[in-house]
């Protein structure tokens, strides 16, 4: 049995790439819900039973012994349901405000997100625990995402006018460390580092990867076929290749 990876469109394939890294024979599945991308402008109503839905299908198919959630928003979402809606773990991801604030020296550090994952309780909870003692200044965009699933396909995109405003806000000139809340953005970091090469970036696929491994560790799963399966339109194979992993043509 496999593990399944989760995402809205193609920011999980990060987490499966620092997976193929740390772990390269692990067996994976992927699941791209990009019918319903994109998550982060959908409110909570409907996300909420819709990823139920659609994480209790691929369970049901394909019977993973855990579940990556490598997606912001539906973590901040629906990890809470999920884990108490099947009896297998999930690894939720989050942004990473913790090595963001460690490595602040204005003690001022920014998120870049989707406005789901900048409105949820959840994200105010992290900068409690883990930032008690920085501002933190928040933006959360419609646009970064989408322009990450261009890139991924090929096209030349330009961030700053999406990004910009994390640091011409109020205070944002004091920014010198961001954690991305959203797995897309993985694909954008040679564009943000461009721009802003001063700001330290912080990535979440390392540290869900890192924990997915701690958490599976004593299943001792078995090799299994390494598909990714989309509920909307398939990626081209010569796309997956990089990730180890080849389009089930089955629909989601």
């Amino acid at each position: 049995m496999a593990i399944l990876v989760f995402d809205s469109g193609i920011g999980g394939l990060g987490v499966v790439a620092a997976l193929n890294q740390l772990a390269p024979s692990l067996p994976l599945s992927y699941l791209a819900d990009n019918g319903f991308f994109p998550y982060g402008e959908k409110p909570d109503e409907i996300l909420l039973p819709h990823i139920l839905r659609v994480i209790g299908e691929a369970v049901a198919r394909e019977q993973p012994e855990a579940v990556v959630i490598a997606c912001n928003t539906a973590s901040t979402i629906a990890l809470a349901a999920l884990r108490g809606a099947f009896a297998l773990p999930f690894i939720g991801c989050v942004p990473p405000i913790k090595p963001a604030a460690a490595a602040s020296r204005t003690r001022c550090i920014g998120v870049l997100a989707t406005a789901a994952t900048v409105r949820r309780p959840y994200l105010n909870g992290l900068i409690e625990t883990f930032a008690p003692d920085c501002a933190v200044l928040t933006l959360g965009t419609p646009h970064l995402a989408e322009l990450a699933e261009q890139k991924f396909r090929g096209a030349t995109v330009d961030i700053s006018q999406a990004a910009a405003p994390l640091f011409t806000q109020p205070g944002g000139n004091a920014i010198d460390s961001v954690a991305l809340g959203c797995t897309h953005y993985t694909f954008l970091l040679p564009e943000f580092l461009a721009l802003w090469p001063s700001i330290s970036w912080h990535d979440p696929a390392f540290p869900v990867a890192k924990q997915t491994l701690k958490i599976i560790e004593p299943l001792g799963l078995s090799q299994a076929p390494r598909t990714a399966r989309f509920t909307g339109d398939i990626l081209a194979p010569d796309l997956l290749v990089p990730f180890g992993l080849e389009p089930d043509f089955n629909p989601a």
